[in-house]
């Protein structure tokens, strides 16, 4: 028969609430302030949960996998949502399962950066390498109001380009959100789009230079200044 997802996901809540940690919750609600509950557990903590969730879920179908991870995604808990993009990023098969618009649901209601880095990173960016949706859908993000879509446009280009992630390197696509978004003054977003551009830095430093010199005054002063100083020495600060 299998697991039964539901059990597996109501065990996880459990799991979660017995790990959590009052000092670093109020230390989170400060650092990345969410309407999501935070129970304040360490990266480690919720990887050790994903860890058993991962050697329960060894040989079953990626739709039961999918299942488990919309019950994670949907417990309204900041760490569970995480752990349910964390084990997508490591069950690929059932993250290739989500629609256009189920990702796009997957998403929805990340409203603090830790939320939108994840979904980029391990979800909507390997999508989008892997042709899971098209560059319209990307693109449609740049122009919402809602500035944790426009974030996640940028994060979702560094897929693309990071190596440790599976990238091989994209300038184009890449460059098309952030020209999209050059001008976006949302502090949130300006450091997304420094991230992009520090990313694509290591496979193609001769586009970021050509787009530096193209939007030099426009762009927010953080991004010239974090972008020129990984040009100039390979790091993010001096």
């Amino acid at each position: 028969m299998g697991i039964d997802p539901r059990s597996l996901g109501a065990w996880s809540e459990r799991e979660l609430r017995s790990l959590e940690n009052p000092e670093r919750r109020r230390a989170a609600e400060g650092y990345f302030p969410t309407t999501m509950e935070i129970l304040g557990l360490s990266a480690a903590k919720m990887r050790g949960v994903l860890g058993v969730l991962l050697k329960d879920l060894k040989g079953e179908s990626p739709e039961k996998v999918l299942e488990l991870a919309w019950i994670l995604r949907n417990t309204g808990i900041h760490e569970g949502r995480q752990v349910a993009y964390e084990l997508l990023d490591r069950r690929a098969d059932a993250r290739r399962l989500l629609s256009t618009r189920e990702l796009r649901r997957m998403g929805q209601g990340n409203d603090n950066w830790a939320s939108v880095d994840t979904f980029g990173g391990y979800i909507s960016g390997p999508a989008w390498r892997e042709a899971q949706i098209s560059d319209g859908q990307v693109l449609s993000w740049t122009r919402l109001r809602d500035l944790w879509w426009r974030r996640t446009a940028l994060v979702s280009t560094v897929p693309l380009n990071m190596r440790s992630r599976g990238g091989t390197g994209d300038p184009e696509r890449t460059l098309m959100i952030c020209r999209e978004l050059a001008r976006d003054t949302e502090p949130m977003v300006a450091k997304a789009l420094s991230w992009a551009l520090r990313a694509l830095v290591a496979v193609d430093r001769e586009a970021v230079q050509g787009f530096l010199e193209v939007w030099d005054e426009g762009l927010p002063s953080l991004v010239r200044r974090e972008v020129r100083t990984k040009l100039e020495t390979g790091r993010k600060n001096r």
